[in-house]
């Protein structure tokens, strides 16, 4: 069974950094791309970057690129988000995820997530 627990949450600072991390068990770890997603209140979900199962080949949302990094740690099956210049937007519940496909489906994991709070 798939786990994703996120953790390293909390109160931040406008202009202060944050580093979450996520632990997956029950998967091949090495062999799946990993994301991170972003819920604000009242927002829809949205994705904020992501990672090939290499840590090869990165992508991230417009509003935070320059400003967050993606990177993972095969060895210890974990993905991290290192978050710099920390906005008021960037307030929300980050989720971890990862998709595993099935023939021509697939399904989503997805942690518990992480509250991150941007205030003064």
């Amino acid at each position: 069974q798939v786990q994703l627990v996120e953790s390293g949450g909390g109160l931040v600072q406008p202009g202060g950094s944050l580093r979450i991390s996520c632990a997956a068990s029950g998967v091949t770890f090495s062999s799946y791309a990993m994301s991170w997603y972003r819920q604000a209140p009242g927002k829809e979900r949205e994705l904020v970057a992501s990672i090939t199962n290499t840590g090869g080949t990165t992508n991230y949302a417009d509003s935070v690129k320059g400003r967050f990094t993606i990177s993972r740690d095969n060895a210890k099956n974990t993905v991290y988000l290192q978050m710099n210049s920390l906005k008021f937007d960037d307030t929300g519940v980050y989720y971890c995820n990862t998709r595993r496909w099935f023939g021509a489906s697939y399904r989503d994991y997805w942690g518990q997530g992480a509250q991150v709070t941007v205030s003064s």
